[in-house]
C-alpha cells in the first residue's frame, strides 16, 4: 500500500478567543467587588485612562473648544454614566474596627496577675481557638509544637487552659460541647442571681456528661428513664440547657459582615416589571480626552498606542458586560413576573437553557452572567442564580418551582400546632391536597435545605417552652 500526498483547500469557521473577548468573558463572570479591583488596578496600569469625575473642568474646556464629544456608552442601559453626580461618591467615615474575640481575651489576659511565661502559653491557645471560640487542638498536639528548649509540661498547659476557661465569654476555650455547657453551668452554680435547684442542676450535669446525644434525638420519655428522675426535674433540666450557648464566639465572629450591592433593580413600570442597572455601581471610568485627541494628532510610540487600544477595550468590555446583564436580568424578570406580584410562592421552573434559547446566547454566558450577580426586588435582594430552578409536577398537569415547594413547607410548619407538629408524611398529604405530589423522601430534603427541624426535635422544643410558660 502506498501513501500520496495531496494539496487540498477546505472553509470553516473558528472562533478565534482574543485578547479582546477573553477580557469580555472574564469581566462577565467576576462579581461586583472584583470588577471594582480590576477597574482601579487598571486605573493604576494607564495613565490614558481616568475616573469620570476626576478632572471635569478639563473636559468641560476641551468639548466647549471641539464641540460636542462622542455620545454615552451608557445610554444603551437607559442610564447615564452622569446620572448619579459625584455627590454619590462621597467620602464617608471609615468604620472602626470590631474588637476580635482574641482581642477581648488578650485584655482579659492582661488584667490578670499571670506571670510572663504562663500568659504567653494562654496567647498561644487563644490563638488556636476556632470560630466557635472552641480549642480543637489537643493539648498533646500543642506541646509537640512548642520548642523543646522551653521545656512546657502537660501541668502547664492545663493549667493555662483553665485560665483561659474562666475568661468570658462563658465556655470559651472548651474542647467539645460538652465541656462548653459544663463550664458555662458551673459558673451559673457559681452566681447567686441565678439561683439554681441542686437537683435540676445534678440532672443537668448528668445529661450532659451521659446522655447528649439521647437529648438531641428529643426524646424525653427515653431520657427520663435513662435518668430515672420526675418530668418537672427533667424539663427545668432542659430549659436550662436550652439557655446556655453552644457557640460561645457568636457574638465575636471574626470574619466581617458583607453587604451586598445589587446590580439590578426591579421595579414596576405601569402594568410591567422592569429590571435596569444600578446606577450607583456603574464604574465612571474613560479615556483622557486631552491625551486622546494629542495622541490623534501626533501619533506617539507603540507603547502609547497599545495603552490606548487597551483602554479602549477595558471600557468595552465593562459596557458590553452590564448590558449582557441587564438582558439576561430582563428575560428572568419576564418569565417570573408572578413572582414579583405574589412572592415566592409564586416561582415557575426555570433553566439556564430557556433563558439561552430566547436572548441566542450559550448557558454558559446566562451562568456567568447570573452568578453571584444579585438584584433588588421589592421582595429583597436575591442572586440572579435564585431564580432558577427544578420542576415539580403538579396534579393539573402544570409545574412549580423547588423553592416554591420549600415555600409552602415552612408556611405549613408555621402554622402547624406547637404540640402536633407535622411528620414529613403528613405535610406531603398537605401538599397533595394542594396539588403538589411529591414522596415523603422529597419532602425531608426540602425541609432540611429550607433549615426545619425534624418533627421530633420541633415537638420536645415546644414541650419544654410551653412548660417555661406554665411555669411563669
Amino acid at each position: 500500500m502506498q501513501s500520496r500526498q495531496s494539496l487540498e483547500l477546505r472553509q470553516h469557521q473558528q472562533l478565534a478567543l482574543t485578547p479582546q473577548l477573553q477580557q469580555s468573558i472574564r469581566f462577565l463572570q467576576l462579581p461586583m467587588h472584583e470588577l471594582e479591583l480590576e477597574v482601579a488596578q487598571a486605573l493604576l496600569d494607564n495613565p490614558l485612562l481616568e475616573r469620570e469625575e476626576e478632572y471635569d473642568t478639563v473636559a468641560a474646556e476641551t468639548v466647549d473648544a471641539q464641540g460636542p464629544g462622542p455620545e454615552d456608552h451608557w445610554t444603551v442601559l437607559g442610564l447615564s454614566n452622569r446620572a448619579s453626580g459625584a455627590d454619590d461618591e462621597s467620602v464617608r467615615p471609615e468604620a472602626a474596627l470590631a474588637e476580635t474575640l482574641q482581642d477581648h481575651l488578650r485584655r482579659q489576659l492582661r488584667l490578670t496577675r499571670a506571670g510572663p511565661r504562663d500568659s504567653a502559653l494562654v496567647s498561644v491557645l487563644i490563638d488556636e481557638l476556632d470560630g466557635n471560640g472552641y480549642l480543637p487542638t489537643p493539648l498533646e498536639e500543642i506541646e509537640a509544637c512548642l520548642p523543646p528548649e522551653l521545656q512546657v509540661d502537660r501541668d502547664e498547659l492545663q493549667a493555662a487552659l483553665r485560665l483561659l476557661q474562666s475568661f468570658d465569654p462563658p465556655g470559651v476555650g472548651a474542647t467539645s460541647l460538652g465541656d462548653c455547657l459544663g463550664l458555662q453551668l458551673a459558673q451559673r452554680a457559681q452566681s447567686p442571681e441565678h439561683g439554681l435547684a441542686p437537683h435540676v442542676r445534678a440532672c443537668a450535669q448528668e445529661i450532659i456528661a451521659h446522655h447528649l446525644a439521647l437529648l438531641a434525638t428529643g426524646n424525653l420519655t427515653r431520657l427520663r428513664t435513662a435518668i430515672g428522675c420526675d418530668a418537672d426535674t427533667l424539663h427545668a433540666a432542659h430549659a436550662l440547657l436550652l439557655s446556655l450557648e453552644p457557640r460561645p464566639a457568636r457574638n465575636w465572629s471574626m470574619d466581617t459582615a458583607d453587604y451586598v450591592n445589587p446590580e439590578v433593580v426591579v421595579r414596576k413600570v405601569g402594568r410591567h416589571w422592569r429590571a435596569s442597572i444600578n446606577p450607583l455601581v456603574l464604574p465612571r471610568v474613560r479615556v483622557n480626552p486631552v491625551y486622546e485627541n494629542l495622541l490623534d494628532k501626533a501619533p506617539g510610540s507603540e507603547a502609547m498606542q497599545a495603552q490606548l487600544q487597551q483602554a479602549h477595550g477595558l471600557i468595552k468590555s465593562v459596557h458590553q458586560r452590564f448590558v449582557t446583564i441587564a438582558r439576561v436580568a430582563q428575560a428572568i424578570v419576564d418569565r417570573q413576573a408572578a413572582f414579583f406580584e405574589q412572592g415566592v410562592g409564586a416561582l415557575k421552573p426555570l433553566v439556564l437553557r430557556d433563558i439561552a434559547l430566547e436572548l441566542a446566547l450559550h448557558e454558559s454566558t446566562i451562568s456567568r452572567a447570573t452568578r453571584q450577580k444579585y438584584a433588588q426586588t421589592p421582595w429583597g435582594v436575591f442572586e440572579l442564580k435564585y431564580f432558577f430552578g427544578s420542576a415539580v409536577a403538579t396534579e393539573d398537569g402544570e409545574s412549580t418551582s423547588a423553592a416554591a415547594v420549600k415555600a409552602l413547607i415552612l408556611k405549613l410548619v408555621q402554622d402547624e400546632p406547637a404540640r402536633k407538629p407535622l411528620s414529613d408524611n403528613q405535610i406531603a398529604k398537605h401538599l397533595s391536597q394542594q396539588g403538589v405530589v411529591i414522596a415523603r423522601r422529597t419532602v425531608a430534603k426540602y425541609r432540611e435545605a429550607a433549615g426545619i427541624e425534624p418533627a421530633i426535635l420541633r415537638k420536645a422544643r415546644a414541650a419544654v417552652q410551653g412548660h417555661d410558660v406554665t411555669k411563669a
